[in-house]
């Protein structure tokens, strides 16, 4: 019996995932886009915001991050912001057109301290309209309950890579790690945005390990971050990548960047997915094949949490050359105070 790829399936083999990372570029492409319409209007993409509420210092040693506290890049350790702060990015955000508010800080894991006010973030942000999420490192089945308690939609908790080339991206913290929060996060009841970044020096291999790894989790993501690598100078990845002898060793490809796309959108069929870090450096016609091969989320604003975005004119010029526009959820909407 001939599956239907668009329903989401749990059993796919590291071997399937990779014959689809094999199969010719247009007929991949092809296959992505009708599994795509099967589930999502092509002609709708979803914007969130993305803001670092507490950036640099983290004790992780990730390859390619700017806030890790073992590389000197050049970036200032900062405190939690101000929730009044956070609260007024996140109104700047719905006015530009967000739909989601994603609230980012550098660390290992969530501290009980810093819990109370972290949901008192998440339930302003809720209040004003938006949907929620928050990436803070590894949590607890506790911690969890209390940031879903909050009001928090959705949890980011990428795995990075493939589990054989893992060891090459972070050291101290494990893949079974990410799982256990993944988990938790699941058993609270909230959704899970989860993805990887691609360009890392890691095979084709490794890419198909990474989304295999996504879609035989107990549920797929509800949101799949395919990130680029933006190299920054002081990281171990990012120097590597920038180093002559390794040109083309590095970032990817763009055809194979979508063809990553469209192997995610083919495998987790009804995941957001999502455009992140590198977009700055796609070029719109890169960006229209992504949207093409199922790409349905980007995120807004010219910063994400260290790196470059493309601005709002750049994105208002995108969508009326493509014919896209933002998608509108059927969540209800927050009803103004009358304070």
């Amino acid at each position: 019996m001939t599956r239907d790829l668009a329903t989401p399936r749990h059993d796919w083999t590291l071997a399937e995932v990779e014959a689809l990372f094999e199969q010719p570029f247009m007929e991949l492409v092809f296959t992505a886009a009708e599994v795509h319409r099967r589930t999502f209007d092509p002609s709708e993409v979803q914007l969130s915001r993305l803001l670092s509420i507490k950036t640099g210092g983290c004790a992780e040693n990730c390859g390619y991050c700017s806030q890790s506290a073992s590389f000197d890049t050049g970036l200032k350790a900062e405190k939690l912001m101000d929730t009044q702060a956070v609260l007024a990015e996140a109104m700047a955000a719905k006015a530009g057109g967000a739909d989601r508010f994603c609230m980012g800080a550098a660390w290992r894991e969530l501290k009980d301290r810093d819990t109370p006010k972290l949901a008192a973030m998440i339930s302003g942000v809720k209040a004003l309209g938006l949907e929620t999420c928050a990436t803070l490192g590894m949590l607890t089945a506790d911690q969890a309950r209390q940031l879903k308690e909050a009001g928090l939609d959705y949890y980011n908790h990428n795995l990075d890579t493939g589990p054989d080339y893992y060891a090459d991206v972070v050291t101290t913290r494990t893949y079974q790690d990410r799982l256990d929060t993944l988990k938790h996060v699941r058993d609270a009841g909230m959704s899970t945005c989860c993805g990887g970044i691609v360009g890392m020096g890691e095979a084709r291999r490794d890419r198909a390990g990474l989304l295999h790894a996504l879609a035989t989790l107990p549920a797929h993501p509800d949101s799949l971050p395919v990130n680029a690598l933006v190299p920054v100078a002081g990281t171990p990845l990012g120097d590597r990548v920038k180093r002559p002898e390794n040109e083309g060793g590095g970032e990817i490809d763009p055809i194979e960047f979508v063809r990553t796309v469209a192997v995610a959108r083919i495998v987790c069929p009804r995941s957001m997915v999502r455009l992140s870090a590198g977009r700055e450096a796609m070029s719109p016609e890169m960006q229209a094949l992504c949207f093409l091969a199922g790409a349905n989320s980007i995120f807004v604003g010219d910063r994400l949490l260290t790196t470059a975005n493309p601005d709002a004119d750049a994105d208002t010029r995108l969508f009326a050359r493509l014919d896209l526009r933002p998608m509108v959820t059927d969540r209800p909407r927050a009803v103004e105070s009358a304070a």
